[in-house]
């Protein structure tokens, strides 16, 4: 995959002094776009969840909480609140980087085959931006969660719509690439990392601002369009209260 440069002009300032929300009738959620600083206290209540899931699988090794709290290198992070206002799910963006070292993929990928690839990938991107979602959790409830993912899917692009850039990447295990794939993910053919453990075979994808139509799903491209609208709009924002937002 090699990239072609957009007229991007690159910044740290994704634009959003209050939250973002909408209702998701596929999900049967409300989708909360904000910043750490924006809802700390939402913002804290997703890393509560999102540890208490990783905890549930015995990965919780792969989210250092205490590195992240203070929000510094997320750039925005959503949550998927239920009908009582509960977070059942989320995830973060990270950046924009600066060069592979910002990016948890080289720790992943440590003393790996694919590293030297991992880097020169996100080296050779940078320029046009990169943004690395990371932290994603959902309920258990496998139906819900399904659901959840689906949606959780279409965040890069909102990323991607108010920073003005390029690209996102992700790291996961095959059965979560299947369903980020919907929204025009590619995996990058790079050997799979045994990360956070010698069960998982984590891989690499990427999305592309460019050419995402080419490989999402049919049913995916309307809606990524919609929140791409909402985000850098604001046409269907709900106030910041959450029982508000209900």
């Amino acid at each position: 995959m090699h990239p072609q440069p957009l007229d991007f002009g690159i910044t740290t300032d994704c634009g959003i002094t209050d939250n973002i929300s909408w209702w998701d009738s596929d999900a049967e959620v409300t989708t909360v776009l904000s910043r750490p600083d924006t809802d700390p206290e939402l913002w804290d209540e997703y890393l509560r969840g999102a540890v208490e899931s990783y905890r549930r699988h015995g990965v919780e090794r792969a989210v250092d909480v205490d590195a992240v709290r203070d929000g510094s290198d997320t750039a925005m992070f959503w949550a998927t609140l239920d009908s009582t206002g509960r977070v059942i799910g989320g995830l973060r963006a990270k950046g924009p980087l600066l060069s592979a070292d910002d990016s948890h993929a080289t720790v992943e990928w440590a003393g790996q085959p694919g590293l030297a690839a991992v880097r020169k990938m996100i080296d050779d991107r940078v320029p046009f931006g990169v943004l690395e979602m990371k932290t994603a959790w959902t309920t258990d409830d496998r139906d819900k969660a399904r659901r959840i993912s689906t949606a959780l899917a279409r965040t890069p692009f909102h990323a991607m719509t108010l920073l003005d850039i390029q690209f996102c990447m992700a790291t996961s295990a095959p059965h979560i690439l299947e369903r980020w794939r919907t929204s025009g993910a590619v995996v990058a053919p790079i050997p799979a990392t045994p990360y956070p453990d010698e069960r998982y075979r984590t891989k690499m994808m990427w999305y592309d601002r460019r050419t995402f139509a080419n490989h999402a799903a049919p049913d995916q491209i309307p809606k990524i369009f919609r929140e791409m609208s909402i985000v850098s709009t604001g046409t269907e924002a709900q106030p910041r209260d959450r029982a508000a937002a209900l």
